[in-house]
């Protein structure tokens, strides 16, 4: 069964001027400003569309990790996961770097990278992001 995920922006003004909100609207968990300069330099208390693509791709790459690790008979105890999104003015997003640490009882750290590696390859949001060059560096705690 599919499901369907929202979210609204309304911008006021130019790119460098102007700003906006987004809203998490599936969700209803709140609204938050948006700015070119928090996108293109400080957030200063303010989100960007990067941000939020790494706190979507650490998310599904931690429940693929997580899943792929109990296919593997060995359930992770615990997984934690970063995603740094680089922006470039001018150029986009030029590359996404995930880091994950779990505590993985009777796993050994070369299953665990390939496990890890297998887990980027089949996440639903590194696949929507292949465009972008992502690396990964994957290690028991």
């Amino acid at each position: 069964m599919a499901t369907t995920r929202t979210a609204t922006t309304v911008w006021e003004g130019s790119l460098f001027e102007g700003a906006g909100k987004v809203t998490l609207d599936s969700s209803g968990l709140g609204t938050y400003d948006v700015t070119w300069v928090a996108r293109s330099q400080e957030p200063s208390g303010k989100t960007s569309p990067e941000e939020l693509i790494a706190a979507a791709h650490s998310s599904c790459f931690s429940m693929a990790f997580s899943n792929g690790l109990a296919e593997n008979g060995t359930p992770p105890t615990s997984l934690e996961t970063s995603a740094e999104v680089e922006f470039t003015p001018g150029k986009g997003i030029t590359g996404i770097k995930l880091t994950t640490r779990g505590v993985v009882d009777g796993l050994d750290n070369e299953t665990f990278v390939s496990l890890a590696e297998a887990a980027k390859a089949g996440c639903p949001v590194s696949q929507a992001l292949a465009g972008t060059t992502i690396t990964l560096d994957a290690a028991l705690a």
